[in-house]
C-alpha cells in the first residue's frame, strides 16, 4: 500500500491495479525456466484476458498463448497474436462457426484440444469447408476431473480414432494438473505423476504411427517443478509448458503454491466509505467487484475462518483487518483485534489496496484495469471480450 491517504488520486475507487515490477518479474520468471529447461513457454492467458499482456509475455519469450473458449481466441487474433491454442474443448454451431472465421485468418496458427469424438467431427466439418487441416490436441484428464479423456486404452483408443477423422490432424497430448495437496511435496509428486501420464501417452502413440510433436504440461503450482524434471532430463518427450494464473497470483494460488503472496500483482484499490461502528468499517467495493469466491475448498487450512467467516481478500500490510462480508457495492472490513491503537483505525476516505482471492473473477468483472509502479498510474489495459474478425 502506497504510504500516503490517498494513493493513485487520478483514479476513483474502486479500482483494479497491476503493479507492473511484479508483473514484469512474473513474467521473466516464467519466460528463464522454460529456457533454462529448453522447452517452449505457452502461458494461459485466462486470468488476465488482455491482449496487451499477451504480447508482453510474447515480447518475453513465449511461442504463442492459450486461451479458454473461441471468443478469447477471436480477441486475441484480433489484437495481432498469432500462434494461439484454444484449450477447452467445445461443441455447437455458433462456437464452430466462430472458429471458421480464425481457421479462415491468415497466418493465424490455430489448434484446438478436443477429448470426444463428436467434437472433432464438428472440427472435420469446419476443417473440409476451409481447405484446411485443424490441428488437434488431445486432453487428458489427470485428476483435476474436468475436460479431458482418461489416460491409458481410453486415451490411445480416442486417439487411434481422431487420426481417422477427415479435415483434422492429431499433433499432440494436452494435460492440465490441477487439485493437488497444498504442500510442496504433494504439488512436486502430482508434476512428476502428470508429466508421466502424459508422456507415456505420447510415447505410445509415436509407437503406434502417429506424429505426436506437441506434448504440454505444466500449471502454475507445478511448473517450476516440471521444469526441474525436464531440466534433469526425466521427460525429454515434453515439448511446453503453460502456466498461466501465476503470472498475476492471487490468495487462492498462494495457498496451492502457484505464487508467494509478495509476487501477487493484482489489487483492489478501495476506500472507506463510513467509519461509523468500532469494529468495522465499509468500504465501496463488494462482489461486483471481488466477485464472491471465498476459497472455501481450503477451509481446513488453519486461520481459513475468522468469527466464523472465511475473508475474500488479504489486505496490503494490514494483517491486523479481515475483509469478511460482502454486499453487491459495498463489504466491511473487520478490525480482528478489538483494542486496537486509534492511530491504526482507518480514515473516513482513506484508500487501502487489497489482494483478491481469485483474480481471474476479479478481472473479467473489469472492462479495464491500471498497470501501476511506484505509486504512479503508468498505463490502461483495456479488456475487450469479444472478438468481431
Amino acid at each position: 500500500m502506497v504510504n500516503n491517504k490517498i494513493p493513485y488520486p487520478s483514479l476513483e475507487t474502486p479500482a483494479v491495479l497491476i503493479d507492473m515490477d511484479k508483473l514484469e518479474t512474473n513474467i521473466r520468471e516464467m519466460s528463464q525456466l522454460a529456457v533454462e529447461s529448453r522447452v517452449k513457454l505457452r502461458p494461459h492467458t485466462k486470468v488476465h484476458e488482455c491482449p496487451e499482456i499477451a504480447k508482453m509475455q510474447i515480447e518475453a519469450g513465449a511461442y504463442g498463448i492459450e486461451v479458454g473458449t473461441v471468443d478469447r481466441a477471436e480477441c486475441m487474433a484480433e489484437a495481432g497474436i498469432k500462434d494461439i491454442i484454444i484449450v477447452h474443448p467445445f461443441y455447437g454451431n455458433q462456437k464452430l462457426e466462430s472458429f471458421r472465421k480464425l481457421l479462415e485468418t491468415p497466418a493465424l496458427k490455430i489448434a484446438v484440444c478436443v477429448d470426444m469424438i463428436e467434437q472433432a467431427r464438428g472440427l472435420s466439418q469446419v476443417g473440409q469447408a476451409v481447405g484446411r487441416k485443424v490441428p488437434v490436441l488431445l486432453k487428458i484428464n489427470t485428476g483435476g476431473n474436468r475436460f479431458g479423456v482418461l489416460p491409458g486404452e481410453a486415451a490411445l483408443d480416442l486417439a487411434m480414432k481422431l487420426r481417422d477423422v477427415l479435415g483434422l490432424d492429431l499433433v499432440g497430448v494436452y494435460a492440465h494438473e490441477s487439485g493437488a495437496k497444498p504442500t510442496p511435496e504433494e504439488v512436486e509428486k502430482q508434476a512428476f505423476e502428470v508429466a508421466t501420464l502424459t508422456t507415456e501417452v505420447a510415447k505410445t502413440l509415436r509407437k503406434r504411427g502417429s506424429k505426436i510433436d506437441h506434448v504440454s504440461v505444466g500449471a502454475s503450482p507445478t511448473f517450476r517443478a516440471t521444469c526441474r524434471y525436464i531440466k534433469e532430463h526425466k521427460f525429454p518427450e515434453i515439448t511446453e509448458i503453460h502456466p498461466g494464473h501465476c503470472v498475476i497470483g492471487d490468495i487462492w494460488h498462494v495457498l496451492t503454491l502457484g505464487n508467494t503472496r509478495e509476487a501477487c500483482a493484482a489489487t483492489v484499490l478501495t476506500a472507506a466509505m463510513s467509519t461509523a461502528q468500532p469494529d468495522y468499517v465499509v468500504i465501496d467495493a463488494g462482489y461486483k467487484i471481488f466477485g464472491s469466491d471465498s476459497l472455501i475448498a481450503y477451509r481446513e487450512i488453519e486461520g481459513f475462518f475468522w468469527k466464523g467467516r472465511p475473508s475474500f481478500g488479504s489486505v496490503q500490510d494490514r494483517p491486523d483487518l479481515w475483509l469478511g462480508c460482502l454486499s453487491a457495492e459495498t463489504a466491511t472490513v473487520n478490525y480482528m483485534n478489538p483494542h486496537i491503537d486509534p492511530k491504526k483505525r482507518l480514515q473516513l476516505g482513506e484508500r487501502i489496496e487489497i489482494v483478491p482471492n481469485n483474480s481471474t473473477l476479479v478481472i473479467a468483472l473489469q472492462s479495464k484495469i491500471y498497470g501501476v509502479r511506484k505509486g504512479i498510474v503508468e498505463r490502461e489495459f483495456i479488456l475487450n471480450r469479444k472478438g468481431s474478425l
